[in-house]
């Protein structure tokens, strides 16, 4: 049975206001899109699957996630 690994991921939508952008911050360099939220969920799970098997192959450790993550946004006056 495979590893199962869990990742905060971040979706935004595309500057052109077509389609979305999704990223995993703990996961440097790994990122896919879609044309709504739900086909970026799944192409970033398909792309987080290929970075750690990725990462297995070239011996590099698999970064984890504390489950105690916690995201917010916040707005600051500079």
């Amino acid at each position: 049975m495979p590893t199962r690994y869990r990742y905060t991921i971040e979706i935004i939508p595309e500057e052109d206001g077509i389609g979305y952008y999704a990223v995993v911050p703990s996961l440097p360099g790994c990122f896919s899109q879609g044309k709504t939220i739900e086909e970026a969920k799944k192409n970033i799970k398909e792309a987080i699957a290929l970075h750690i098997k990725s990462l297995k192959k070239a011996g590099e450790p698999i970064p984890s996630e504390s489950a105690e993550a916690y995201k917010t946004v916040i707005e600051v006056a500079a």
